[in-house]
């Protein structure tokens, strides 16, 4: 199949206005008739859920969780970017859109991400309107802050904990159709398959976790809104469900898969403090616009960080990103992190940690200020870690964070599936080869509420005269027998070793070779473990109790099942792009510096793998093509 972005014509900030000029459009009386069923309750499935059930659309919502509310989007603390330029410190769509560009490292879709950047300002009068409770100067107005990789103030927050106001409002959003009943919720269902008739998406194949019992769906379109695939690494700030299976049965029915390898590893965590651990704690990247990053200068040094004086200190970043400093992107912070804790200046009991240090910050602005801005990141902290940061630094760590690739996706936010949608972190679009700062929000939220209801009506407008979508098809037959095998299957393994404990270590082959720092070497040992793992899996997993009711290790094992697929795909992804980009950083393709070495000659594409049965993939490439910016090499010195 040959990829069709279809980016609509004319100059890049014409594009979005001319395509809604264009699209075909449903009227109110025969969106009535047309059924949507969307995957996810966050930020971007909950904001496509309420946005086409207030157009008038008949909708389905499925999600694993108890509530929408537990949606990992909850998660998210530092903030949501827009450039409204209330700073007034020279931001516009365009410096925005260039900074998302740069920060992927000139490995994204023009048009995507600058519609992106466009539709950001209505984000936060809408979210505003919703009752988002963000931020704000003494005078009233909305207050910014800066995130990592820009240079300048465009990033609205609520405190520390902007995912959750901005996940409120879409509940509340939700359920004001619920209410209605333009809107059904399934909570506690989780999707085991997609199906596929004629070629195009109408329906899924779901699982009742608390009964056990296999369910069908139809409709005439389907979103999924499911997030990324993080917790493949095991230990991640994800939610501990977190999981890439929709997207990846998806996968196997005919969706490309785009850039798996892109994934993100977040500077600022909580270290890992040993084995027993299953997840670790994201510490908000807001956080580093006061507070610096450094290590000892001399390795192994055991003083309190107290006793360390100010000579015998090396703030890094400065040193290293003069122009930046300690708000590079996180790509790059991660890397630098590493490389002074490989080099032996890593602090904490495991040397596994750097400094994040207020110090200087609450001298200048005073404690009430610093409160003000991170006091609920701080007590998060110190629950934790029975460590004021307010006396003493933070000490952080990389960890595994955000999926840049995802489901293969157009204009339209249509996959290669016919029907079928992806929006938010299920999507590879807007971030190229690193995410910025503050744009994950952003993206959830404006693909959900302002971008998918306006491109849906153009696949729609065909399907009016369609009529309901029967379950009762040859197709939704297959493909419940086809669940219901996978199922018996894992149960019927009736092996020794916890499905724990065999995810904990493909997380370390991941982690070891497939995370900050790759060579070709460790991927080829990473593909060949990943593999061994795998036969492993299948055939001396544990997996206790049977299919009929709640079984959190059959859901587990399932989702784990996928992710040993998944690995296989990220590990030749990353193989096969032989270049560094972004979050992608290739060892063999480095400057003498250590930075990122791309090649654009060669590699100016996004890699689309088509499944193959056998656990194979064929490559499809989709040309990135500037017309607006000159790919240059990403410096922050």
């Amino acid at each position: 199949m040959a990829l069709n972005a279809k980016i609509p014509e004319g100059p890049l900030k014409d594009k979005w206005q001319n395509y809604l000029a264009k699209t075909h459009i449903v009227n109110p009386a025969n969106r009535k008739k047309l059924d949507i069923i969307v995957v996810g309750g966050g930020l971007s499935g909950g904001g496509a859920a309420a946005s086409l059930a207030e157009l008038g659309y008949n909708v389905k919502v499925f999600f694993f969780q108890d509530s929408a509310r537990r949606s990992h989007s909850v998660a998210a603390q530092g903030g949501v970017n827009a450039a409204k330029n209330y700073k007034n410190d020279g931001d516009n769509v365009y410096r925005m859109f260039y900074d998302t560009i740069k920060g992927g490292d000139f490995r994204s879709r023009e048009a995507n991400v600058y519609r992106m950047a466009e539709v950001s300002a209505n984000l936060i009068d809408h979210m505003v309107a919703q009752g988002v409770p963000f931020g704000r100067e003494y005078s009233g107005y909305l207050s910014n802050r800066s995130f990592g990789g820009v240079q300048v103030s465009r990033t609205f927050y609520a405190r520390g904990q902007t995912g959750q106001q901005l996940l409120m409002a879409t509940y509340q959003a939700m359920m004001k159709q619920v209410k209605i009943g333009k809107l059904q919720q399934y909570k506690r269902h989780e999707i085991l398959d997609l199906v596929v008739i004629d070629g195009k998406a109408r329906g899924i194949i779901a699982r009742n976790l608390d009964t056990g019992e296999i369910e069908r769906y139809a409709a005439h379109a389907i979103v999924f809104g499911t997030g990324g695939f993080g917790k493949i690494f095991y230990l991640s700030t994800l939610a501990m469900n977190s999981n890439g299976s929709a997207n990846w049965r998806a996968h196997k029915k005919g969706a490309y898969f785009a850039n798996p390898s892109w994934t993100q590893i977040h500077p600022t965590a909580l270290p890992q403090s040993g084995e027993h651990q299953s997840k670790l704690t994201l510490m908000s990247e807001s956080l580093r616009n006061d507070g610096r990053i450094w290590v000892p200068k001399n390795k192994d040094d055991n003083r309190k960080p107290g006793d360390i004086p100010e000579e015998d200190r090396d703030y890094y970043l400065e040193r290293r990103y003069p122009a930046f400093g300690n708000l590079v992107p996180r790509d790059v912070a991660s890397r630098a992190a590493k490389e002074r804790m490989d080099a032996g200046h890593g602090v904490g009991p495991l040397k596994n940690a750097v400094y994040l240090d207020f110090k200087t910050a609450i001298e200048k602005l005073g404690k009430e200020t610093i409160k003000e801005r991170y006091g609920n990141l701080f007590t998060m902290y110190e629950k934790i870690t029975a460590i004021n940061a307010y006396n003493e630094p933070m000490k952080i760590s990389p960890a595994a964070h955000f999926s840049m690739g995802g489901l293969w996706v157009d204009y339209e936010l249509q996959t290669t599936i016919p029907g079928l949608f992806a929006v938010g972190e299920a999507n590879f679009a807007d971030h190229g080869a690193n995410r910025l700062g503050a744009n994950s929000l952003l993206q959830a939220s404006v693909d959900g509420n302002f971008i998918l209801p306006n491109t849906i009506s153009n696949y729609l407008a065909n399907e009016i005269r369609t009529g309901k979508i029967s379950t009762d098809t040859p197709e939704f037959e297959e493909a419940e027998k086809g669940v219901k095998e996978q199922v018996k299957k894992l149960l019927n393994i009736k092996g020794t070793m916890p499905v724990d404990q065999i995810h904990r270590r493909l997380g370390k082959i991941m982690f070891k070779e497939v995370a900050m720092s790759r060579n070709e070497k460790g991927l080829i040992w990473a593909i060949d473990e990943i593999k061994k793992l795998r036969k492993e899996f299948w055939e001396n997993a544990a997996i206790p109790g049977n299919e009929n009711g709640p079984n959190s290790e059959l859901e587990k094992a399932g989702r784990l099942a996928d992710y040993l697929e998944i690995a296989e795909l990220m590990a030749v992804d990353a193989l096969e792009r032989k270049e560094s980009c972004g979050a992608h950083f290739r060892e063999d393709f480095q400057t003498p510096e250590g930075e990122a070495m791309r090649d654009d000659e060669n590699y100016m594409f996004s890699s689309a793998w088509e499944w193959q049965e056998g656990e194979k993939w064929k490559l499809h490439k989709e040309p990135l093509e500037f017309t607006e910016v000159t790919p240059t090499v990403r410096s922050y010195k």
